[in-house]
């Protein structure tokens, strides 16, 4: 039981900061300081990306009528619309760059940038950012105001900033995306929708690499634990992600940078003093 109640506290922290552009690493590492779930090394690491599936299946939920092409009108054959299908497309070619580097080098950037200093340091360059992209931004109307006028061209673009993301731990992947897009002028709610829709590929692929190096090979406690986890996971995001999205109606992310600095400035001092490993 009391192992169940810490996959909760990790599934909550998930849910919340997956989707608020804060970054879930630098979040994880200060929580598995304090409190550890007695697993192995091995299933620490799948658990932490598995139960972002609960997360992208809240994505799935709330956001259907604007991503599932397939419209069964008529009984016989379902009607596909092609805007949704093109959305897709624009989907995919934005997560080429990350899902090619991330198959390819992710071990290698794991062991290199996932440590306390380098998640703090790369959560408050991107804070920074967030301030300094809003302030520039204030009073000028966004170019892109809604998912069809994304081209593929700003899609690869906003993938590129994904990219860093999978690179640098602490980025925040809704953070970096969100910072990209705004940066070549999309508005902040497209931003987040496409960043959410972004989520989908690249969260079921990681989870699903995970879950192979794994090996699908579960006690029965283990699996209780993913279960439980992915399953508060998604009841968090869809709370989360309901709040974001009328948040930015009348807020900038300003917050959420100087949120990030903080944080940032947290790890390193715990980081520093010896109280989390660095």
């Amino acid at each position: 039981m009391l192992e169940l109640l810490k996959a909760v506290l990790f599934s909550i922290v998930e849910g919340i900061t997956e989707w608020l552009p804060v970054s879930s690493t630098g979040h994880m590492i200060i929580l598995d300081e304090f409190i550890r779930l007695d697993c192995t090394p091995e299933f620490m690491e799948m658990f932490l990306v598995v139960i972002q599936l609960g997360a992208i299946m809240a994505v799935v939920l709330l956001f259907w009528n604007k991503i599932f092409p397939f419209q069964f009108k008529d009984k016989s054959k379902p009607v596909i619309e092609q805007d949704k299908m093109m959305l897709w497309l624009k989907i995919i070619a934005a997560c080429i760059p990350a899902a090619v580097v991330g198959i390819l080098f992710d071990s290698v950037f794991e062991e290199l940038f996932y440590h306390a200093i380098p998640v703090a340091l790369a959560l408050i360059v991107f804070g920074v950012a967030f301030i300094v992209i809003e302030r520039r931004n204030k009073g000028k109307k966004a170019k892109v105001t809604s998912l069809d006028e994304i081209t593929f061209q700003t899609a690869l673009m906003i993938g590129v900033f994904q990219l860093i993301a999978a690179v640098f731990p602490g980025t925040s992947r809704s953070g970096a995306t969100i910072v990209g897009a705004l940066l070549i002028g999309v508005s902040r709610s497209v931003a987040a929708e496409f960043t959410f829709f972004l989520a989908i590929p690249v969260m079921f692929g990681a989870s699903l690499l995970k879950l192979v190096k794994f090996g699908f090979s579960f006690t029965g406690s283990e699996l209780g634990i993913l279960l439980v986890g992915m399953i508060v996971s998604f009841a968090v995001s869809v709370v989360v992600i309901k709040f974001l999205m009328d948040y930015i109606k009348k807020h900038d992310f300003q917050v959420f940078g100087w949120y990030r600095i903080a944080l940032g400035a947290v790890v390193i001092a715990l980081g520093m003093c010896g109280v989390i490993t660095v």
